[in-house]
């Protein structure tokens, strides 16, 4: 998940799809454009520290993730993903799941589509891995008051 976003202090949420499934890490960067274009970031080596849990009932569709940067202002930010052939649909799965995500949060639909119309920004996460691209939608968290 070429998501530059995804850095250390970063929670990431994954949706299960089978029983007994498995995790694996790996192709670290130390650094990648939002895009990912030419088929590779800065490849490190690299050591990762990973605490897992499953959590039962989330309806997770798509991969989420709590990210301390975005490059906004906001000091939390929420992102969705979406994986796609194509660019706009990876985009819509990502706001599908972030206005989910905003309705968690007691609003109306109409009313997450307002806020997300406001304060989502969408970014072009990874070209590179044709025919499918990826698409993150970012919410800032510092707007809410329980943040």
């Amino acid at each position: 998940m070429d998501i530059r976003q995804l850095v250390a202090g970063s929670t990431l949420y994954l949706p299960v799809e089978v029983e007994g499934a498995l995790l694996s890490v790996g192709d670290l960067h130390a650094a990648q454009g939002d895009g990912e274009l030419s088929g590779t970031g800065i490849e490190m080596a690299g050591q990762l520290t990973v605490c897992l849990g499953v959590e039962r009932g989330t309806g997770l569709t798509t991969p989420e993730f709590i990210t301390p940067t975005s490059g906004g202002a906001s000091g939390r930010w929420h992102g969705t993903s979406g994986h796609d052939p194509d660019l706009m649909t990876a985009a819509r799965i990502a706001l599908r799941a972030m206005l989910r995500r905003i309705q968690t949060r007691g609003f109306t639909l109409e009313e997450a589509y307002v806020l997300a119309s406001a304060c989502v920004d969408l970014k072009i996460s990874q070209v590179v891995d044709a025919p499918n691209y990826t698409v993150s939608a970012f919410l800032p968290l510092d707007i809410f008051v329980d943040n």
